[in-house]
């Protein structure tokens, strides 16, 4: 029943929101109508955001830890930013299309041989000012553990765009990241299934950090373990705080 009502609740958002959408863009206006919907369907399943820092409005580029496909409906609905996803993603049925409604930047990570024009997409995403997140870990699974941050995509930030800054964001589970965490052999559409037939809620916090300037850094490996450190120790203190003890 819950998994049931929960579905209803993202169902009936979605069937609201798309015809907003589009007027808007008929306008020629930027929707806020995905930024809406993602957001609404990480409280309709149970999330409830609360965020530290100010994320950038603009020529941001967000570096956040994975665990989870509710990261995207969370850091979507504090900052409107749309994603990097791998291309496969771009070809399942309804996601695929709903990803494109919000400006998702699909690559491809097992072409090696194709990165450098990988990261000429995103650079180009990240001219046009829209914040733009990625999670360089390109896997959940990790889970709960930060895993090294793959450099390779932020190549796109060298030379550095002007005005561009990268923003590093923690996402914080809680207790709740454990049970809420996308790895081993789960199927997509099974921990989706899991996800929306917890009970209860979840507080998640969203640390937006320090941002960093790309011209201040040497390269993207110095930029990537920079970011990851300051995820870390953002973690690190959420965890000894005095409401996780």
């Amino acid at each position: 029943m819950r998994l049931t009502l929960r579905l209803a609740a993202i169902v009936a958002a979605l069937i609201v929101c798309l015809p907003l959408h589009y007027g808007w863009k008929l306008l020629g206006q930027r929707s806020p109508w995905p930024r809406r919907f993602l957001g609404f369907v990480g409280r309709a399943a149970g999330m409830r955001a609360r965020v530290v820092g100010t994320p950038l409005k603009s020529h941001v580029l967000f570096l956040a830890n994975h665990l989870s496909w509710l990261d995207i409906m969370l850091i979507a609905g504090a900052s409107g930013a749309a994603f990097v996803s791998k291309d496969e993603v771009g070809k399942w049925p309804v996601i695929g299309w709903l990803s494109r409604l919000n400006n998702t930047v699909f690559i491809a990570r097992t072409e090696r041989k194709a990165v450098r024009g990988q990261a000429d997409a995103l650079r180009a995403a990240l001219a046009t000012g829209q914040p733009v997140a990625l999670f360089p870990e390109g896997t959940t699974e990790g889970g709960t553990e930060t895993l090294p941050f793959r450099a390779s995509l932020l190549a796109s930030l060298f030379p550095p765009l002007p005005g561009l800054r990268v923003q590093p964001v923690a996402i914080d589970y809680g207790e709740a990241g454990p049970d809420i965490a996308w790895v081993g052999d789960e199927a997509a559409g099974a921990n989706a299934k899991r996800v929306l037939a917890r009970r209860g809620t979840a507080e998640v916090t969203l640390h937006f950090l320090e941002p960093i300037d790309p011209a201040s850094l040497p390269d993207r490996k110095a930029l990537a373990e920079r970011s990851r450190e300051a995820i870390v120790s953002a973690l690190g203190a959420s965890a000894t705080a005095p409401d996780h003890l």
